[in-house]
């Protein structure tokens, strides 16, 4: 047989997150919140610019040189080398890494 809960037995603890869910779930300012979330999602949606073919700076370049049969120092030597010597005269090239 099914016995009703008395006053006497004890309620488990929620803890930190079950009590601000319930405060949540309680709280009439709740739904309003979720309308001002919703308007300001909303005005940034409309408002952001887009473009369909937006124009980006891409501040780094990635070179990859294939040269079959040949070692790190002669691929370093004949290649890397002097394509690091060409890129360093381009205008605005600040650091060139490389590797072989």
């Amino acid at each position: 047989m099914h016995h009703p809960a008395t006053p006497h037995e004890e309620v488990p603890s929620l803890g930190l997150a079950g009590n601000l869910a319930r405060t949540f779930i309680t709280s009439p300012l709740s739904p309003m919140l979720l309308m001002a979330s919703l308007f300001i999602g909303l005005m940034g949606l409309i408002f952001t610019p887009r473009q369909e073919d937006p124009e980006i700076s891409v501040p780094m370049v990635d070179i990859f040189i294939s040269y079959p049969g040949s070692s790190a120092e002669q691929v370093a030597s004949l290649a890397i080398n002097p394509l690091e010597r060409m890129m360093s005269g381009i205008p605005g090239i600040k650091h060139i890494y490389s590797a072989s």
